[in-house]
């Protein structure tokens, strides 16, 4: 009897260990979404969520639809939104502020048209929120895009359109990201969609970047490591509540989505981690400058006048995957239009087609070469595809451009649609790269996700 007394107060203990263990809280919660790469048709019809109404999204490998950048319409070129008075920024302003971002495209059908743009809210995935537009917009929730300008002394005849936003007749109250939609007649078939973000910086974001951890890794991709401090700002359950996306250069198809805190210490969230938080380091970007289509730049092979267009044509580029590390000033795959010698280049600066022109001895079976970059809306479709000469023993792309200076590289886009960003660039640790924490969280009760802290850092400059 006493023996059956003790097996049964083991059995007790046991089963007590067990349930402890099975509901004591993790501190440790890692997930990374990787974003699937954004391919488009020719065409660029939208491919319609039955949530999202007229929206192009972007699937997540767990199928969560994003939000792109995207434009519909040929016609509409040189689509550019960034904070006001700095191109080269990021369209991030700060909530509450005197701060505004500048929007504009180019018209390629030169006529007058009456363009209405709408103002999204979006959650941390980029989806639509389940807010009403009267619970982030004070004022009117739609309007037209009043500001236009034709262009001038230009072989492609073009209009202008200029848009700057938050207005005092449409402020946005909240937080978060947002995309601005423009339409013609119908807000369900957007012409153009273009990301922004609104931020309240409650949060501190310390951060270093470096070699990778992990032995095999080390020569080849860079790790992001870093802390958020909540200061007096509460967090509650941030395993849960809060989002952290780490992009590299902005670029939409490697981007980490939803990392998780690897411990939290009092106000302190630690992302320390060997891997899960790296990028491939990649190489600098490629570069040309056409400011002026009267002179041959570095990279220009030649320039002609031909069937009523401006051609530029680029010297042959070599594929680098073999070749030792260069260390070259770019910016990171951006671009900057201006042209020489001329007052205001967004009405003067002409339109030009630009020819590219990379070796291969015989077309690579591991998939098709891309040109990538913002002057490609980092977007991958037909416009941007590569075909193979045979004659040349050449893949060749043709883009047609706007004035300026720009960056990109030669992506592969392989058969199962994943892309390679090293097959023909290389992959190299010391590259220079940019790399942009946001972070996101979503109180208890709430139906938005807040943009309460963000921080940039490089590469180089932030190397640990």
């Amino acid at each position: 009897m006493l023996q059956q007394f003790h097996l049964l107060k083991n059995s007790i203990f046991i089963a007590f260990l067990i349930l402890l263990i099975s509901c004591s809280p993790k501190i440790i919660d890692k997930t990374q979404e990787n974003i699937s790469s954004q391919i488009t048709d020719s065409i660029g019809k939208p491919r319609v969520d039955s949530l999202i109404t007229g929206v192009k999204i972007l699937e997540t490998k767990i199928a969560i639809p994003q939000i792109s950048d995207t434009v519909w319409n040929e016609n509409l070129q040189t689509v550019l939104i960034h904070k006001t008075g700095w191109e080269m920024s990021l369209p991030i302003i700060g909530l509450n502020t005197n701060e505004t971002i500048s929007f504009s495209f180019d018209d390629l059908e030169g006529d007058i048209k009456r363009y209405k743009y709408t103002i999204l809210q979006c959650d941390a995935n980029w989806q639509i929120s389940l807010l009403q537009p009267s619970n982030y917009v004070e004022g009117f929730t739609e309007d037209y895009i009043e500001d236009y300008k034709i262009s001038i002394n230009t072989i492609q005849k073009y209009t202008h359109y200029n848009l700057v936003f938050p207005k005092e007749t449409m402020k946005i109250t909240k937080s978060g990201n947002y995309i601005l939609k423009v339409y013609t007649n119908d807000a369900n078939e957007p012409l153009i969609i273009k990301r922004f973000m609104m931020l309240e910086q409650v949060v501190n974001i310390n951060g270093k970047i470096k070699d990778a951890t992990l032995l095999n890794d080390k020569r080849f991709k860079q790790e992001v490591d870093f802390s958020i401090t909540a200061n007096n700002y509460i967090i509650n359950n941030p395993s849960r509540n809060l989002s952290v996306k780490i992009y590299q250069n902005m670029r939409p198809d490697n981007a980490i989505f939803n990392l998780k805190p690897h411990l939290v210490i009092g106000n302190v969230l630690d992302y320390d981690y060997d891997e899960g938080n790296t990028f491939n380091g990649g190489n600098e970007f490629r570069n040309f400058d056409i400011k002026s289509l009267k002179y041959n730049s570095e990279r220009i092979y030649r320039i002609e006048f031909e069937e009523g267009a401006n051609h530029v044509y680029l010297h042959n580029d070599l594929a680098r995957r073999f070749k030792v590390y260069k260390s070259e000033e770019d910016i990171n795959g951006k671009r900057a239009i201006k042209a020489d010698y001329i007052r205001d280049s967004e009405t003067e600066a002409d339109y030009t087609y630009v020819h590219f022109t990379l070796p291969y001895d015989v077309p690579t079976v591991e998939g098709i070469p891309y040109i990538y970059g913002a002057l490609t809306n980092w977007e991958i479709n037909d416009n941007t595809k590569m075909t193979y000469n045979y004659k040349r023993r050449a893949y060749e792309a043709t883009v047609y451009v706007k004035q300026g200076y720009y960056n990109y590289q030669y992506i592969l886009l392989k058969p199962n649609k994943e892309i390679d960003d090293t097959f023909i660039e290389g992959n190299h640790s010391d590259a220079e790269n940019d790399y942009f924490i946001f972070v996101y969280y979503r109180p208890m009760g709430e139906m938005y996700d807040k943009l309460i802290g963000f921080r940039q850092l490089n590469s180089i400059n932030d190397r640990n």
